[in-house]
């Protein structure tokens, strides 16, 4: 019976599906957000929760954060392999971050551009940076688009060397 509820579970949307005691998901990973059907965000997920977005179908795993022993899994790439998944490591220095870091993220983004993917970073502020960056650029989003999903964990003017990738990166699009 338990194989039938997760192929039961796997043909429903999102908001139908109820959580089974014991079971872990996506949604419960820091500052998740998501952001289509494809697409996942949030911050440093568990060992159980890339489990569970494996389960829900993600095929590739793109992780932002630097390598930080106080919040990083010991080897998330050898997990997320491990599960059968891609992964992409883009360690995008919290104080500095760079338009080459976006570069690498795009293309990151555009060879997974079918399939499920989780993008993470330690809490979820560079990924949404970067999305929102995407969602204009690919996607067509405006800018208050853009805006709406940064403000799921950004408050304007609280991180300027970001607003000012942000800024310097939307006037070029």
């Amino acid at each position: 019976m338990g194989n039938w509820v997760i192929e039961a579970k796997s043909q429903l949307p999102n908001y139908l599906i109820t959580q089974l005691p014991g079971e872990m998901s996506t949604n419960e990973i820091y500052n998740f957000k998501q952001v289509n059907e494809r697409i996942l965000t949030g911050g440093q997920p568990s060992e159980a929760q890339l489990q569970a977005a494996a389960a829900e179908g993600v095929r590739t795993v793109i992780n932002l954060a630097t390598v930080n022993p106080r919040y990083s899994l010991e080897d998330e790439a050898g997990s997320v392999k491990g599960l059968g998944m891609t992964y992409v490591h883009i360690p995008v220095a919290w104080e500095s971050p760079q338009r080459e870091d976006f570069a690498a993220f795009e293309a990151a983004m555009q060879a997974a551009e079918k399939e499920k993917t989780l993008i993470h970073c330690a809490a979820n502020y560079r990924v949404t940076a970067f999305v929102s960056l995407y969602g204009m650029k690919h996607w067509g989003w405006s800018g208050e688009e853009a805006d709406e999903l940064m403000a799921h964990v950004w408050v304007a003017g609280q991180y300027p060397v970001w607003d000012m990738l942000v800024e310097e990166l939307r006037e070029e699009m």
